[in-house]
């Protein structure tokens, strides 16, 4: 991939973590621009000027049928004979030059066929039915979908229809996407020849659009390429000081950064793990972000170490030994191996400092994976080829749920579903926005296993949706590690996240929600709701002072007085369960109400006047104060009499129906409800008071897990009733 002279970037090294693994000579595209003005070649041997592109294409399929490229050629080379370009090359050159950009990154045949000719059906007379005949319908789609992008007006005006029209032609087949970002970033190569005003607005595009796109993409390699020519462009001054900075490292005697990999792969050899330790400079705009962010910057502040290896196990061996015999900064390790990136890409992340207080950062991958880290989905083959190896990349995994279309990548489905389910096009466009703009992404885990991978500062609203699409509607909390979360919590890398979801149909989201939602697809998704229901009228008695419904939650559940509860205040058969006063025949006994002690509770009493006693837990927190105080104690235990009551405590998120499925849970055990209120709700919470009768103490345990099993209810527990009247 080579700068084109007429960039204003060229004067520099401006891709320096482009691959290195280049052997042959760089490509001169004007040669290659001559070669094509010679006319086709014999149809019988491959055209001469694609030679280049067919070595990159047979060094990753070395198998690859070179006819399909062949035929391409020539179609594409006769059809632009005698059209040039701005920088008067002939125009053959950029279908050429970003077909061998694709090749490079290991791009199967199909996308390489379908790269020489993604110019022809919208600058020549060569139509899609002629591609058809001559390739099949699948280059045929590839093409069109490229023809397509190149008509999108990509002026401010027209941005939100603009990136719709773009979702749609990338949805079915990531490859067309594929070939435009090749095709931008030689275009940014050459963008020398044009106005400086041209040139800026291809650039913020290029910023705000392609290059968010290609980190979605996992095509790393075009994505940092095009950040510092956009770079360039746009902030020159800044390009210019941070080029001086590289090149004042690079002239520098010492670079700490071979010493570091040469010990490095004396560590290696010593415990026999084959493997190549590179150093890996930074491309321009991540030398800028970390001169912004340290300051001064030092020569390990110029690069990183990139091991790679054979196998995964092996990724982890070079860890213990990196960590075993350099000091490791424990902070800076990340597995993404384990949990890769939603964009595929897999490496452990780690640091070791040198004695002189320099950090260097360390990338650990196999060869795969870095081939998946350079090209992202460019990497994967063809999408239509059956795997032959189900751990592969492309391979379908259902239990990723990224990858289970292998054309269309979890992330690319769910922007066709936000741009489906807008309301409008400019709030597709501003949540989409937001979304691009995301640099950083946390990945959460699920009870089950699953993981979801969400932006930095998301919150149990957005798992919520990512998890369970519009049905998060019903959703009434969450849990985050296992405790209790309210749903505008927010999310860290690595949290286990379960959303609680509740199952009356006819749960609706709350629009505070909207206040909490960082992710399109949340944001979207209420906002669709909020438009098809809009807020009723107010009625009379509100438009003279009557106070509104409170919102608690996923609907306006508002807390039913006491004569509203189900049974409130019913009658029930009097007396608690028996108790037998030792040395005290006939001795009255009264259940205590700090901790209504019910069988087979331990319990004791102490004595009140009248001759009485009152029984409590042995556990109750009164008792030790009364001991304490030197009051006499008096043995008790439960007669045959099992019939008690009791006082629990329900606490739940407010939803619709929720006292009457609690009401219901408690009468299919047989229990009573003598009493039952609810306090007014707080933060999206209601505390539910029963008091109960229940004709065996022996259900209790039963009764509470009912209770708790109860959608929205988080916690059951033993409570001191309320007093009368109250």
């Amino acid at each position: 991939m080579s700068a084109d002279a007429t960039n204003p970037a060229a004067q520099g090294p401006v891709s320096p973590a482009a691959p290195r693994r280049r052997t042959r000579p760089r490509i001169d595209l004007r040669r290659l621009g001559r070669a094509a003005l010679l006319g086709p070649a014999a149809r019988d041997r491959l055209p001469d000027a694609i030679g280049h592109v067919a070595e990159a294409h047979r060094a990753h399929h070395p198998d690859a049928d070179l006819e399909p490229l062949r035929r391409a050629w020539v179609l594409a080379e006769s059809s632009h004979r005698g059209q040039m370009r701005k920088s008067g090359e002939p125009y053959i050159t950029h279908p050429l030059a970003v077909t061998l950009i694709l090749a490079e990154l290991g791009a199967e045949t199909t996308t390489l066929t379908a790269s020489l000719l993604h110019d022809t059906v919208e600058d020549t007379e060569v139509t899609l039915d002629q591609v058809r005949e001559e390739f099949g319908e699948e280059v045929r789609y590839l093409v069109d979908g490229v023809t397509k992008l190149e008509k999108v007006d990509y002026g401010a005006a027209a941005e939100p229809e603009t990136f719709r029209k773009m979702l749609v032609a990338t949805g079915s087949d990531v490859r067309v996407m594929s070939i435009k970002l090749a095709d931008r970033l030689h275009n940014m190569r050459t963008l020398g020849v044009m106005r400086p005003e041209k040139q800026a607005r291809i650039a913020r595009v290029t910023r705000d659009v392609l290059i968010p796109l290609a980190e979605r993409l996992g095509v790393q390699a075009l994505k940092t390429e095009l950040e510092d020519l956009v770079f360039a462009i746009l902030h020159p001054e800044e390009y210019e000081h941070t080029r001086e900075l590289i090149a004042e490292n690079t002239a520098r005697a010492d670079d700490p950064l071979t010493e570091v990999a040469e010990e490095a792969r004396r560590i290696l050899r010593e415990a026999g793990i084959p493997g190549e330790v590179l150093v890996r400079p930074r491309h321009f705009v991540s030398v800028h972000r970390v001169a912004r962010k340290r300051g001064d910057l030092r020569g390990c502040d110029f690069g990183r170490l990139l091991v790679l290896v054979n196998e995964d196990a092996d990724c982890y061996a070079v860890l213990g030994e990196l960590h075993t015999c350099m000091t490791p900064v424990v902070s800076e390790f990340k597995d993404f191996i384990a949990v890769p990136k939603f964009n595929l890409y897999q490496s452990l992340h780690t640091a070791v400092a040198r004695g002189d207080g320099q950090v260097v950062e360390v990338l650990v991958r196999t060869h795969q994976m870095h081939k998946v880290a350079e090209a992202g989905v460019v990497a994967l083959g063809n999408p239509y080829s059956p795997a032959t190896d189900p751990s592969a990349p492309g391979a379908d995994d259902p239990g990723d749920g990224e990858r289970a279309d292998p054309t269309r990548p979890g992330w690319l489905s769910r922007l066709l579903d936000w741009q489906q389910a807008a309301p409008d096009p400019d709030t597709f466009w501003s949540t989409l926005r937001e979304d691009l703009a995301q640099d950083r992404e946390i990945t959460v885990f699920r009870p089950d296993g699953g993981t979801l991978g969400l932006p930095e500062g998301a919150t149990c609203v957005d798992a919520a949706y990512a998890q369970y699409g519009e049905d998060a509607h019903a959703c009434i909390g969450a849990r985050v590690n296992g405790r209790l979360a309210t749903l505008s919590t927010v999310l860290r890398d690595g949290d286990t996240v379960q959303p609680l979801m509740g199952q009356d149909p006819a749960s609706e989201p709350s629009r505070a929600w909207l206040d909490h939602a960082h992710t399109p697809a949340a944001r979207i998704a209420i906002q669709r709701w909020l438009a098809s229901h809009p807020a009723p009228a107010p009625t009379e008695s509100a438009d003279r002072g009557a106070a509104p419904r409170p919102e608690v939650g996923p609907g306006d559940d508002r807390a039913p007085s006491r004569a509203e509860s189900p049974r409130a205040g019913t009658a029930s058969r009097p007396g608690p369960a028996s108790v037998v006063v030792a040395g005290r025949p006939g001795a009255s006994a009264r259940l205590a109400g700090c901790c209504t002690p019910v069988p087979p509770d331990g319990i004791t009493a102490f004595p009140v006047r009248g001759g009485g006693v009152t029984v409590h837990r042995v556990e109750c927190s009164a008792v030790a104060g009364m001991r304490t105080g030197g009051r006499a104690e008096v043995a008790v235990h439960w007669g045959d009499t099992t019939e008690c009551r009791v006082t629990l405590l329900a606490e739940s998120f407010g939803r619709p129906q929720l006292l009457a499925d609690l009401t219901e849970a408690i009468a299919q055990l047989g229990v009573e409800v003598v009493s039952a209120t609810v306090a007014p709700p707080m933060r999206q919470r209601v505390r539910h008071t029963y008091t109960l009768q229940l004709p065996d103490a022996a259900r209790l345990p039963a009764l509470m897990r009912a209770m708790r099993n109860v959608p929205g209810v988080y916690d059951v527990s033993r409570t001191q009733p309320n007093p009368p009247g109250r």
